[in-house]
């Protein structure tokens, strides 16, 4: 892979304006794309969507929105050390300080966008999609036969292994019908870069020991866009080396997070801080870092500044210490595996086998305990799968004979007239000229896209209204 393909800044559809042979618009074009996603209705829609916390009263605690402000900036960061990194060391045959500009620009608008095409309720919304298609796919029937017979097995693959990172590439190419099918019509190498798992549903492989394999990347519908992306930039199935550092920002916004969210929120207390590092320090030493002493020491400058709260003081500035240090480990582990990543055969994230590695895991081990296996947490998510497979229950049936010659009775018509425009919309320029099958198959993914595009609280209004509770 080449970092003069790499970092295409063409897109689907050129719309570029000239007078007198000139651009009468300045901005790059990775810019461009910037200021299209913040003016976008999707990402204002992150606001109310959940990260950890669904339907929080806090203005604390982080919703996607802020979520991905913080891994945008994150990523942004990590950009421009590693981009001049790969100058200094003059690893990049060809690399310039233009190129490193536009890693840092392509990062920081990937950030914004590597969560948009997630369902309300955070990856429990994505758990019960997937969920509620695996346990009702078979018993559901199109003209008397099973809908899970009718599907080829990359059809059905894409909704039993139902992913919010393929959906993000779906929304941005084909659901913003605004002025066209292109959607948003980014560059090729931002859209690359948000492709976390260059793989499709019928090809993933958890135990192959590549991480690229985990998830699916992309759907069945979206595989041309895929391969025009890929073809275009030279990554093929490769995960784009932004990639990396795009998913290692997004590891080091969340997992730091949670712990200060925790905190925040009660689920961990100053204590139990100290006592699961005294534990994690028994077993891993971290050159010149002690997370331990570093948290102690900034307790202990709380009390002397005679802070309010001592122990808020200490976790708050512990987590920045905490980021600082984990932001040189992504740095040096790309560096480290720079040829492998240029080359495809990286299989891990760019904190393995750095002082960084130790530190995630016990972060990530940490919220897992103290926040995410919670009674409290478990109620919530109780509450949000029901509202799920309701909506699912409701919006499927309306759209299994929707664009068919079956008369839709009165109820199904009423729940049709719910979804977007923007997506029926899409939905009927993409199923021109399509078998009944493909037809099937798009309107099962109208109803993920519609479920997708709501937000926490216009989820559960909608399961309210559905159900009559006032």
């Amino acid at each position: 892979m080449k970092w003069q393909t790499l970092l295409s800044s063409e897109r689907m559809r050129d719309g570029v304006v000239k007078t007198n042979g000139k651009s009468m618009d300045l901005r790059s074009e990775f810019e461009k794309d910037y200021h299209r996603i913040i003016g976008s209705a999707s990402f204002r829609r992150l606001q109310d969507k959940t990260q950890v916390f669904p339907l929080d009263k806090s203005d604390f605690i982080r919703t996607r929105l802020t979520h991905s402000l913080e891994v945008s900036s994150f990523a942004r960061s990590l950009g421009q050390n590693i981009g001049e990194s790969i100058l200094q060391s003059k690893s990049g045959a060809g690399f310039t300080y233009q190129m490193k500009e536009d890693m840092t620009s392509i990062l920081q608008c990937a950030g914004l966008i590597h969560d948009i095409g997630n369902p309300p309720f955070g990856h429990f919304g994505e758990l019960s999609i997937r969920e509620w298609f695996i346990d009702s796919m078979p018993r559901l029937e199109f003209f008397g036969k099973s809908i899970e017979e009718q599907l080829s097995s990359q059809m059905r693959e894409d909704f039993y292994r139902f992913e919010g990172n393929a959906q993000a590439l779906r929304l941005v190419t084909k659901l913003h019908y605004l002025v066209d099918e292109y959607g948003m019509n980014l560059t090729y190498a931002l859209l690359n870069t948000i492709v976390k798992y260059p793989v499709a549903s019928t090809k993933v492989d958890a135990k192959s020991g590549n991480i690229k394999d985990k998830k699916m990347g992309y759907y069945f519908a979206d595989e041309a866009i895929f391969t025009e992306i890929t073809s275009k930039t030279t990554a093929g199935e490769n995960r784009h080396p932004l990639t990396f550092i795009l998913e290692a920002a997004d590891d080091l916004a969340y997992k730091t997070a949670d712990i200060e969210d925790g905190f925040i929120k009660g689920f961990i207390s100053y204590p139990d801080l100290v006592r699961e590092l005294e534990a994690f320090q028994k077993k891993h030493q971290i050159p010149f870092f002690s997370p331990l002493e570093k948290l102690q020491s900034l307790y202990e400058r709380g009390c002397e500044k005679k802070e309010k709260y001592p122990e808020t003081y200490a976790v708050k500035n512990w987590i920045i210490r905490v980021q600082a240090f984990l932001i040189r480990c992504v740095t040096e582990g790309f560096m480290q595996h720079y040829d492998e990543i240029m080359n495809g055969t990286c299989s891990h994230d760019l904190y393995y086998a750095t002082h960084g590695q130790a530190l995630m895991d016990f972060l990530g081990d940490v919220a897992y305990r103290y926040v995410f296996s919670s009674q409290a947490i478990f109620k919530m998510e109780v509450s949000e799968q029901v509202i799920l497979d309701f909506l699912l229950e409701k919006l499927v049936n309306a759209v299994l004979y929707y664009d068919t010659d079956v008369q839709v009775n009165s109820l199904n018509k009423r729940v049709m007239s719910f979804f977007s425009d923007n997506y029926v919309r899409a939905y009927q320029h993409h199923a021109k000229g399509k078998s009944e099958c493909e037809k099937l198959y798009l309107r099962l993914l109208l109803v993920t896209d519609f479920i997708c595009g709501m937000t926490d609280s216009y989820a559960k209004g909608l399961y309210q209204e559905l159900r009559g509770i006032v």
